[in-house]
C-alpha cells in the first residue's frame, strides 16, 4: 500500500531534509518513525529537498508500507515517534503510481523578512532581519522580470545537480504589513537555492542598491557571479506542493502569516 504524508517541520536544528552520513537529516527521523509504526523498514520520497535551516508547512512524502493501519493510526503513531519540531499533518492512501516528486505540478515557497531597526528575538530562526529600509514596491517591479519560462542558471547554487536550469516561475507575490515583508514564489520546480538567490536580488533592489531591471540583467547573464547575496536559509519555508490528485492539503498552510 502506498501512502502520502503532509509534513511540517522547523528546520533550524537539521542539515536539511535528506538523510546523510554527517549531521541529522529530517528524512532519517521520519523514516525511523514510519518504520516503528509499520514494524518493517520504510523508505520515503519527498516532493522537494529543503536545505539546512529551511522550514516546511507543506512538505509531501510518499512511501510503501506492508502493514494495515487506519489513516488515523498512521498519523498518531508516526507523530508519537517524532520530535516536537517535526509533525505529520495528514496521511492518505494514494494510487501506486503516485509519486511525491514526479506527480507534483508546482511548488510554493514563502520567504519572511522583518524590516526594522531592532532585531526580533522570537523570529530569529523564522525571518531575515534587515535593519535598513526596503521599498517593497521596487521589489515587486523587480520580481516581474523573472516571471515565465527561463534559464535560471544565475540563481542556482554551484553544487546544484539538476540536469536543466530551465524553470517556469509562475508567480511572485510581495506584500508588506508594517515591519514585515513576505515573498511567496511559485514554480513548476526550483533549482538548489534558487528562491534564496532570487530574494537576495530583490532585497538589493528594495534597498535601492540596484535598479528594478537589475533582476533581468542577472537573469540574462546566466552567471551566478552577477547576482547578489544568497538570503539566509532560516527565512525560507516550503508552504505547499500542488498535485492534480486531490490531497487533504490545508490551504491555510500557504503561510497565512498576515
Amino acid at each position: 500500500m502506498r501512502i502520502a504524508l503532509g509534513i511540517e517541520y522547523d528546520g533550524f536544528a537539521y542539515n536539511g531534509w535528506q538523510k546523510q552520513e554527517t549531521g541529522i537529516g529530517i528524512q532519517s527521523l521520519v523514516e525511523k518513525a514510519l518504520s516503528t509504526v509499520a514494524n518493517h523498514s520504510v523508505d520515503s520520497v519527498c516532493a522537494g529537498r529543503t536545505d539546512a535551516g529551511v522550514h516546511a508547512t507543506g512538505q509531501v512524502v510518499h512511501c510503501d508500507v506492508q502493514s494495515k493501519r487506519s489513516m488515523r493510526s498512521w498519523l498518531l503513531g508516526i507523530n508519537s515517534n517524532l520530535p516536537d519540531d517535526i509533525n505529520v499533518c495528514w496521511v492518505k492512501r494514494v494510487d501506486d503510481d503516485f509519486h511525491a516528486r514526479y506527480s507534483a505540478i508546482s511548488r510554493n515557497y514563502a520567504y519572511l523578512i522583518i524590516n526594522k531597526s531592532i532585531r526580533s528575538s522570537l523570529f530569529r530562526h523564522r525571518a531575515w532581519w534587515i535593519n535598513s529600509p526596503l521599498d517593497h514596491n521596487l521589489m515587486i517591479t523587480g520580481g516581474k522580470y523573472l516571471l515565465g519560462d527561463h534559464d535560471f542558471s544565475a540563481f542556482r547554487a554551484a553544487g546544484c545537480q539538476a540536469s536543466s536550469p530551465v524553470r517556469d516561475l509562475q508567480e511572485i507575490q510581495i506584500k508588506r504589513k508594517n515591519d514585515w515583508i513576505i515573498i511567496t514564489i511559485k514554480a513548476n520546480a526550483f533549482l538548489q537555492r534558487m528562491v534564496r538567490n532570487i530574494v537576495g536580488v530583490l532585497v538589493m533592489i528594495g534597498s535601492q542598491e540596484k535598479p528594478t531591471d537589475w533582476s533581468l540583467e542577472v537573469l540574462r547573464s546566466c552567471n551566478r557571479e552577477t547576482g547578489g547575496i544568497c538570503a539566509p536559509a532560516h527565512g525560507l519555508t516550503l508552504i505547499q506542493i500542488d498535485y492534480q490528485e486531490k490531497l487533504p492539503i490545508n490551504k491555510t498552510s500557504r503561510f497565512s502569516f498576515f
